[in-house]
């Protein structure tokens, strides 16, 4: 696992943002894995941006959903398809028609997660998938004790999920759904380079918790120390209950430039 401590949230969009955009110069049909939420929206600022200065060509590109609520109406603008097709596929010019996501409004909730799981492989499989991180340590809307061998599935949200995410739903809870569909622990270790982007002072003991804690179903993120090329982008504020932040700033100031992300 390696860790970048950036100084900011801005920086960390950047950084990442440029990742991607190697990425698509080696294959620009890349399947691109994106989260929603608050945390990598500079990640698509900065990206949308390289594709309008034209210094990124992402017209070939895929993209991918992580989760998505159970039981929202199409077209609701807190579904995560509605999210993603806002904040990603619009700015960077992209049709519907490179999209793909599980169906939060399946009669039968099961086939519909058994479907995008293979819908995944059958794509070739997810080439960098962006995460964010609870304040709980969950990916993805991998609870605390899920397992870590696990596929994409339905998922009952935690009380504090559903307190956190209150805030896209005008700060009431009673409208944020109680069940998702998310990508599995087992699911997201198969992706080529999973990056998980951390910002804010209230993520320092969950990022503690996944980089230098053990392996552990209490923090589900904690299973990304298995992936031979798993990325941990933190800001300052979010590395700051890192023992070792001295020595992750130290080796990534040493990396040559040639290796990237």
């Amino acid at each position: 696992m390696e860790v970048v401590i950036v100084p900011d949230a801005t920086a960390g969009g950047e950084l990442i943002a440029e990742a991607i955009g190697a990425l698509l110069s080696r294959r620009p049909d890349a399947l691109l894995g994106v989260a929603t939420g608050s945390t990598p929206l500079p990640v698509y600022q900065a990206l949308a941006a390289k594709v309008r200065s034209g210094a990124v060509d992402a017209s070939r590109a895929r993209i991918c959903q992580l989760d998505e609520y159970v039981g929202l109406p199409a077209g609701h603008p807190e579904s995560y398809r509605s999210v993603v097709l806002r904040e990603v596929i619009d700015p960077l010019g992209l049709s519907e028609a490179s999209f793909m996501g599980p169906d939060g409004t399946a009669e039968d909730v099961q086939a519909a997660c058994e479907a995008y799981d293979k819908a995944l492989a059958e794509a070739g499989g997810v080439d960098l998938q962006l995460l964010g991180i609870g304040t709980d340590g969950h990916i993805g809307f991998n609870e605390p004790c899920s397992s870590l061998a696990s596929r994409t599935r339905i998922k009952t949200l935690t009380e504090q999920t559903r307190v956190d995410n209150a805030r896209f739903f005008d700060d009431d809870i009673e409208q944020v759904p109680r069940h998702v569909i998310t990508q599995g622990i087992g699911t997201i270790l198969e992706s080529r380079h999973p990056i998980l982007l951390a910002t804010g002072e209230g993520k320092a003991d969950a990022v503690a918790q996944t980089v230098e804690g053990p392996i552990a179903s209490i923090v589900p993120a904690s299973a990304l120390q298995l992936h031979p090329h798993a990325t941990v982008v933190v800001d300052e504020a979010a590395a700051s209950k890192l023992k070792l932040a001295d020595y992750f700033r130290a080796t990534y100031a040493a990396k040559p430039r040639w290796q990237g992300l």
